[in-house]
């Protein structure tokens, strides 16, 4: 299965901020990683204020994928940026958990 991300920006002018969800598509694993990462991170160059990355639609992703997640997280803490996991399916919650990232990466259901 193939990796597909949709990126969705809203930006409130009045305040200031950028709200960026990246909706991630499909598998996560080291051939499409780097996909991924780059996605990420242009929303963090592009002056995101919120950044949440949409697992809604990923039945699994590696430790590949995961490191890039939490790499992710680690970058937009030091540039203020809120950073979330959002709507990991069960699977991907579980190992997430289990590795104990979970907390790092600021789970959430909604």
């Amino acid at each position: 299965m193939g990796l597909s991300l949709t990126i969705t920006n809203n930006a409130d002018v009045a305040a200031g901020t950028l709200s960026c969800v990246v909706l991630v598509d499909g598998e996560v694993d080291v051939s499409n990683a780097d996909q991924l990462r780059d996605a990420l991170d242009g929303r963090l160059a592009a002056g995101a204020s919120e950044l949440v990355a949409d697992l809604s639609r990923t039945p699994y992703i590696d430790s590949t994928g995961i490191g890039v997640l939490v790499g992710v997280a680690h970058r937009a803490s030091e540039a203020g940026v809120r950073f979330s996991v959002a709507r990991p399916q069960k699977n991907v919650a579980r190992v997430l958990g289990l590795l104990g990232v979970s907390g790092e990466l600021n789970i959430r259901e909604a």
